[in-house]
């Protein structure tokens, strides 16, 4: 089951859900818009063999960008993240999934890790990739993303490596 727009209001309303910064417009019928903020992770160029495993870090083989667009070029990946910080109460879960004017010209917002844990309270970091042929500049403040809401059965609270992640 996934929150309508009305439900998500009544949500928000009740702390259930939190969104810092909050935009009543950015609530759809089914999803809440986010926006990319300035903090972005470019990979870094190596013929070296990196073991990923559970010790792997991807701060390894990236570096920080701060900048008020970001342009990815074909075939290349991108770390990004939210501008909003997410609150989740111990019921809710939720999807963050791309928006379909930014999919039709290759972008993958999220190629793996788009589920969110019931109890989450941080950014999200986006895992963005140009599928395309042309490179696409997004800007800071770009509505890239949609958090999909749904009810979870029981209580749990996500407390794992990235629980409080601010950047990417």
């Amino acid at each position: 089951m996934v929150l309508t727009r009305p439900e998500l209001l009544k949500a928000i309303k009740k702390g259930q859900i939190r969104i810092t910064p909050f935009d009543k417009n950015a609530v759809g019928p089914g999803s809440i818009d986010l926006t990319l903020d300035k903090h972005f992770r470019v990979f870094t160029k190596s013929k070296k063999q990196y073991v990923a495993d559970e010790k792997a870090n991807y701060h390894d083989v990236t570096k920080a960008k701060t900048a008020d667009h970001i342009i990815i070029k074909p075939g290349e990946m991108v770390l990004g993240i939210t501008k909003e910080k997410v609150t989740l109460q111990t019921g809710f879960s939720g999807w963050l999934e791309g928006r379909s004017r930014f999919a039709r010209l290759g972008l993958l917002v999220h190629i793996s890790a788009s589920f969110m844990q019931p109890g989450i309270d941080n950014k999200q970091v986006l895992e963005m990739v140009n599928l395309g042929k042309v490179p696409l500049k997004l800007k800071q403040g770009t509505k890239v993303c949609q958090l999909i809401v749904q009810p979870a059965k029981g209580r749990a609270k996500y407390e794992g490596k990235f629980s409080s992640q601010q950047k990417p």
